[in-house]
């Protein structure tokens, strides 16, 4: 049984020095041991202080074959919604093997920054004329492959796309390609699970992809349909048209609809929700469900801010996630968000509730924590026995305070951070990362490369 030595680690009950971790052969952590002595040739002495690796709780991997891509304008009036048809013609161009050699590369990249597990909210189930594939789940299958390829924790959540609106419109052309129904969407379920047998990393959950596109009554159907702890992730109230379509439809707002008439709990993630009352937030927060905010995503959408304020002040959790994979960096969604607090309210030091004190980076990265490991249903987030050996070895020659003890350490890392304070990163008590170096890097960029320019041609 190998054994860690961090010089210090963030634990459940706040920094130690010291710190002895056993990991079991299974991957999770064993004992651990604050204040410990070296001993043995079997331990391990690491460079720098030990956190909990980042879950990602939100992300579409095809999307990073456009990253840097979408910043011309074509419209005067461009916006989400211009946005959201180039990403379809981009769509378009990614085959199985397209889709494998990208997500091999973006997970090296998450590794490489501090994510150990990520969800994957994912819709491209047809051939791009929107033909099923024999498989169902053949993307979905390149993602779990790629996963268990690369190192990452997978929580693999496939879409049901049934409509193109809240008036139930069919499915425009564009959209053909991410059709499912119920039947076909337990079908993806089952295959993931085969896929997915050997993997002690992987989680399988749904993803109805929003109010737009599926209706209240389906969403009630599937939920019951499947076990009560089932992961389930939907896009709701990014935009303020999507709330405006909304009431025209149904008389109320995407959230308030949503808490209405779904049976929403601990198990679910509300990706965004960004476009909310006072009311709507503190639903949510009595529900128990996650807000799966991604502030890069949706700052390069001009989506809106999060009133994380608010929400916390009334007890509501949150994650972060990469979405669009324009930049993979937990330590920037976490600089952004609160950044955009402080913007809309001309103040300081928002990431907390309204009683409280302390960090804010500290603050910050342990909700993250807390709230990314309940959405994606993993085991992790927590240096303790029983959880995955999911850990995040900080450099301090990275961080602008190389001195920085305990929460100076997260505030360092997040608000003054030039480059990613990572070093090395292990998931499931296996060194995937190792002085910023992935053994596969090399090989996955040059395939990625190579299929960007293919489906670029």
């Amino acid at each position: 049984m190998p054994c860690l030595l961090a010089p210090s680690a963030l634990l459940p009950s706040g920094w130690a020095r010291n710190v002895r971790i056993d990991i079991l052969e299974d991957g999770t952590i064993g004992r651990v041991t604050p204040d410990a002595e070296p001993q043995g040739d079997r331990m391990e002495r690491l460079a720098g202080p030990v956190v909990p690796g980042m879950p990602n709780v939100h992300s579409h991997a095809f999307q990073r074959a456009m990253a840097g891509l979408a910043e011309k304008r074509r419209d005067p009036a461009d916006s989400f919604w211009t946005w959201r048809e180039r990403m379809y013609r981009a769509a378009h161009t990614v085959g199985p093997d397209d889709l494998s050699a990208i997500a091999d590369y973006l997970f090296i990249e998450m590794l490489k920054s501090g994510y150990t597990t990520v969800g994957e909210f994912h819709y491209l189930h047809n051939d791009t004329d929107g033909t099923p594939y024999a498989d169902p789940a053949e993307m979905s299958a390149r993602l779990v492959r790629a996963a268990a390829d690369t190192g990452i924790g997978l929580t693999m959540l496939p879409v049901l796309y049934m409509r193109a609106g809240f008036d139930g419109a069919p499915l425009e052309t564009a959209q053909r390609r991410f059709a499912t129904d119920e039947e076909r969407l337990l079908k993806i379920l089952e295959s993931l699970r085969w896929h997915g047998r050997d993997s002690a990393n992987l989680r399988v959950g749904i993803a109805p992809h929003s109010l737009r596109a599926v209706s209240v009554d389906v969403l009630r159907h599937i939920a019951s349909a499947l076990p009560e702890d089932t992961t389930i992730h939907i896009h709701v109230a990014e935009q303020m048209r999507e709330v405006e379509d909304c009431i025209a439809a149904t008389g109320a707002r995407p959230v308030e609809l949503l808490m209405a008439e779904a049976p929403v709990g601990a198990s679910w993630c509300l990706i965004h929700a960004t476009h909310v009352l006072h009311d709507e937030l503190a639903d949510i927060a009595a529900s128990g469900a996650v807000a799966g905010l991604c502030p890069i995503t949706e700052g390069n959408l001009g989506d809106g801010v999060f009133p994380l304020p608010e929400f916390l002040t009334v007890g509501g959790r949150y994650g972060i996630g990469s979405d669009s994979n324009v930049t993979l960096n937990p330590w920037e969604e976490l600089r952004l968000l609160e950044y955009g607090q402080r913007l809309t309210h001309g103040r300081r030091c928002m990431s907390l509730p309204e009683d409280a004190s302390g960090s804010i980076g500290g603050a910050m990265y342990r909700a993250a924590l807390t709230g990314g490991a309940a959405a994606l249903g993993q085991p992790v987030g927590v240096i303790a026995e029983g959880f995955r050996a999911d850990l995040a070895v900080l450099d301090r020659n990275r961080l602008s305070q190389p001195d920085a003890e305990e929460d100076d350490i997260l505030d360092t890392a997040i608000f003054t951070g030039a480059s990613l304070p990572v070093r090395d990163v292990m998931v499931g008590g296996i060194w995937r990362v190792r002085e910023g170096y992935h053994p596969q890097e090399q090989a996955a960029r040059a395939a990625f490369a190579a299929t960007l320019r293919k489906i670029a041609a």
